[in-house]
């Protein structure tokens, strides 16, 4: 095989070609790191890149392959993870200038876990400013690869150009309120948030704490199937982590979903923020659903309309994680991330009580829907990719809502397992994303369904032409 052909290869298939030494660890980190150096500069996916510790990673990897020690599912497969995610000794930014310099003592969990499958980290992705916001980035904004002049998505922005461009085999995003399903939508990629409380947060910069959740974002289910199980689990630093026992979700890929209940979410696909093209895809995707054997039918959860309003005024939360920051470093945070955190700052307790009495019949209204659906499918925004353009003011309530239609925040106010899979592409040859949600803890569900559907169209052949 050619080296430069290795970046193509889905993580799965890398990882047993790694295994069986047909291809080695330091061949596979070479390659991605010759694909960092000729695409970084036009997309803008990564903020530091780990060139010397990779490859002396992927030599102790071979090294441990010709000594038969026993080794992890992703051994010697080239990561790269969001950059609000903590690694020792190497930078760690938050998407922010204020944190150029910070070195962590420690990994994040679910670092250390990747670390512990074997898999091995390239370097550590861009993102919007602390996570908080959709599009705005303070260093370079990253670059889609189907369109160099259209957003990858935010929060989790250089995840998604990274992967799709075949800049890393897999890598891992934060989603607070969409921002692992976002850049996969938009970026053509599988991207899944667990249940809150499936992955540990412990050493993960904070956005919104009753939100916040990492995901993995990659080129095909197996290969998210492989990653999230790599990092899920109970965790003795987070409290928060669920101690629900983990399944196998790879062994959960058999594509079966013969008579299984899927609900088309009338409110989030008839909505005035889904564009045409993107409303017939995921009609035709549900339809393809019907097709393979699942039951398919619409059903209402009315609280999903007010999903925006209502995660906007959760995000009250995020300010009081930075307080110090706004004090002392006010003038050096991005224009649209000031005006929210001082502006969510005065924000009466009055209206956050509101929103969480809101949230919880959002909940009741999403896990009543589950009692007679097993999964829930919805358009995952309701455009393709947008131009990437300066900015703006935010001067009046219109302009400082920026992603109305990005429809994920239901299924984090949920606090249930959602997943983005790619369902076709519009007629500019821009990729369109299908939600698939469901109870809390069946990601395998999800997994199974998105594969089911994946392994019976093409639109995962297709790449970007960078």
């Amino acid at each position: 095989m050619y080296k430069a052909d290795i970046p193509f290869l889905s993580a799965t298939v890398l990882a047993e070609l790694i295994k069986n030494r047909e291809v080695s660890s330091v061949e596979a980190v070479e390659a991605y790191l010759d694909r960092i150096d000729s695409l970084n500069n036009h997309l803008f996916a990564y903020i530091t890149v780990c060139r010397d510790e990779a490859l002396r990673a992927a030599a102790e990897a071979d090294l441990a392959l010709g000594q038969r020690r026993d080794v992890g599912p992703m051994h010697g497969v080239p990561v790269a993870v969001k950059d609000q995610i903590y690694s020792a000794g190497i930078r760690t930014t938050g998407g922010t200038p204020i944190f150029k310099n910070f070195m962590p003592n420690e990994d994040a969990t679910v670092l250390a876990n990747l670390k512990s499958a074997g898999a091995v980290l390239l370097g550590k992705l861009n993102m919007t400013e602390f996570a908080t916001t959709g599009l705005s980035h303070a260093f370079d904004t990253a670059r889609n690869p189907w369109d160099l002049d259209r957003f990858t998505g935010g929060s989790s922005s250089g995840s998604g150009a990274a992967t799709a461009a075949f800049m890393c085999a897999a890598s891992l995003g934060e989603d607070t309120g969409g921002s692992v399903r976002f850049p996969a939508t938009w970026c053509g990629l599988v991207g899944l948030r667990p249940t809150w409380g499936r992955v540990s947060r412990y050493g993960v910069m904070p956005g919104v704490w009753s939100m916040d959740q990492i995901g993995p974002i990659t080129r095909t289910v197996e290969d998210c199937a492989l990653t999230l199980q790599a990092i899920a689990g109970r965790d003795s630093k987070d409290r928060y982590t669920s101690s629900a026992p983990v399944p196998d979700y790879r062994q959960a890929l058999n594509g079966e979903i013969k008579g299984l209940r899927v609900g088309v979410v009338k409110e989030m696909l008839h909505n005035h923020d889904v564009v045409p093209e993107v409303r017939d895809a995921i009609t035709a995707a549900a339809n393809g659903l019907g097709r393979l054997g699942a039951q398919v039918d619409e059903v209402s959860i009315p609280m999903t309309s007010h999903a925006g309003t209502i995660s906007a005024s959760i995000r009250v939360e995020a300010p009081t994680n930075y307080r110090n920051l706004l004090l002392n470093h006010l003038k050096e945070i991005r224009h649209d991330n000031r005006i929210g955190f001082l502006t969510n700052n005065i924000m009466p307790a009055t209206a956050y009580y509101k929103a969480l009495k809101l949230r919880e019949l959002l909940r009741q209204e999403t896990l009543k829907a589950l009692e007679n659906f097993d999964l829930l499918v919805t358009p995952t925004a309701g455009v393709a990719a947008q131009k990437i353009e300066p900015d703006p003011t935010i001067d009046s309530q219109k302009s400082a809502g920026r992603t109305p239609w990005l429809l994920t925040a239901a299924f984090s106010l949920a606090n249930v397992p959602a997943a983005s899979i790619c369902c076709g592409f519009t007629s500019d040859g821009l990729p369109i994303g299908m939600q698939i949600a469901g109870r809390p803890f069946e990601e395998w569900k999800i997994l199974n369904l998105a594969y089911a559907y994946e392994q019976a169209n093409e639109w995962r052949n297709r790449k970007p032409q960078i």
